[in-house]
């Protein structure tokens, strides 16, 4: 399975957020669907997630980096993850939905223990090691 996530950074913090049917946060994003690009499902899963009224430069989602990894929904699921950064400003502000419960500019001094496993073994220790994030 392909997934997809995109980074966007303000003050030194990492957006991410919690979707109801979790109990952790996760990066903004989800599934590729067939016939789609990376890319493609980046852009699609930021709008879904963060609102239609968010206005997003395509040419600003640089791919950062790809891994295999476990589902943290699913123990027995192995996917494919992209992780996008959005080089541009988010100046609107993320709507919760049906989907998503709650957002959070997350900076290390808030723990792991509230992160989803891609988040804690491969996106906050990048974050980290390049100083997106405190």
């Amino acid at each position: 399975m392909l997934v997809v996530g995109t980074m966007f950074f303000k003050n030194k913090k990492l957006l991410i957020d919690k979707p109801r049917k979790r109990n952790t946060y996760q990066m903004i994003g989800g599934g590729v669907e067939e016939g789609e690009t990376p890319l493609e499902a980046a852009i699609r899963e930021c709008y879904e997630e963060l609102g239609n009224h968010v206005f997003l430069d395509k040419s600003k989602f640089d791919l950062i980096m790809d891994f295999d990894e476990i589902a943290t929904s699913d123990p027995t699921k192995k996917i494919h993850f992209y992780v996008f950064q959005y080089n541009g400003e988010l100046n609107e502000v993320p709507v919760t939905s049906d989907e998503i419960e709650d957002f959070l500019w997350y900076d290390s001094s808030m723990g792991d223990e509230i992160l989803s496993n891609t988040l804690k073994n491969e996106v906050v220790p990048y974050c980290l090691k390049k100083g997106k994030i405190d």
